[in-house]
């Protein structure tokens, strides 16, 4: 991705997710994806996908269960 993408992705999710810590960041050596951080903390990877001109972003992030609250429901 190049950096008018990154910073229109930045803006977009910041204003969508109300979240103004949210930042994109380029990952080395790679075109196709980057880094998504709340802060200083890695949260996922937004990759782009070129169909034939239609240009689409998927966000990628995984939740382990040891990072959940405790379960209430017994």
């Amino acid at each position: 991705m190049n950096a008018s993408e990154i910073t229109r992705l930045t803006a977009y999710l910041q204003t969508k997710f109300n979240v103004p810590a949210l930042s994109i960041r380029a990952r080395p050596n790679k075109d196709d994806s980057a880094e998504v951080y709340l802060g200083d903390e890695f949260i996922g990877v937004i990759f782009r996908d070129d169909e034939e001109g239609d240009v689409s972003y998927d966000f990628n992030m995984a939740i382990l269960e040891i990072d959940l609250p405790e379960r209430t429901d017994g």
